[in-house]
């Protein structure tokens, strides 16, 4: 039996650069976010130590992570990459590890579905990249691979997203390709503590 793996946290320094950016952000983008308070996402986040540190991985991979939403019945706040451009650290990967294998030769660094397993986050939907989309102008130089579902993935392809000439489009490539201007967008949920949390 496996012991239990340590959690991941950033270092006391780490955490309060991570804190105030992310102050920084909530603050000059506040169309993002109307009606909500920095205080509370704060208090929130400082309590949840294991999604800081994957809006440190976010942040570190040149996501500009910030406060898109409050889902009302869970209390959770939603977190989108919100770079102008398609995250840098994260371009040249193919959609996901079956897609890695089957290149024999010039197999990119890593794929779009482990990268973000390891940063403990999700690729964004389509509605959630057009979601975004609606929140400002993004991936209008680069595109961003999207969460393809199973039925066009088994044929083969996977689904990315871009902005072009005012519109957002979602297009399809095979999943085993790869492209320097093209990233991946995550999405993270930061839940109240359940220490705190009572039911109604």
């Amino acid at each position: 039996m496996k012991a239990p793996q340590p959690p991941k946290m950033l270092p006391p320094e780490k955490r309060e650069e991570l804190l105030a950016a992310l102050q920084s952000r909530f603050t000059k983008n506040m169309g993002r976010h109307c009606g909500l308070d920095w205080a509370k996402v704060k208090a929130r986040l400082e309590a949840s130590p294991e999604k800081l540190w994957s809006l440190g991985e976010m942040e570190r991979t040149g996501g500009e992570p910030d406060v898109v939403g409050h889902d009302k019945k869970t209390g959770e706040y939603i977190f989108f990459d919100c770079s102008a451009e398609s995250p840098a650290g994260r371009t040249s990967f193919c959609y996901d590890r079956e897609a890695l294998d089957s290149r024999k030769e010039h197999k990119p660094k890593n794929n779009v579905l482990d990268a973000a397993a390891a940063m403990d986050v999700e690729l964004l939907t389509e509605d959630q990249y057009r979601e975004l989309q609606t929140l400002g102008e993004f991936d209008t130089k680069s595109s961003s691979w999207v969460k393809t579902p199973a039925d066009i993935r088994k044929r083969g392809g996977a689904l990315f997203g871009d902005r072009r000439y005012g519109r957002v489009f979602i297009y399809h490539n095979g999943a085993q390709s790869y492209y320097g201007g093209r990233g991946f967008r995550g999405s993270l949920r930061v839940q109240e503590s359940r220490a705190k949390r009572t039911c109604a």
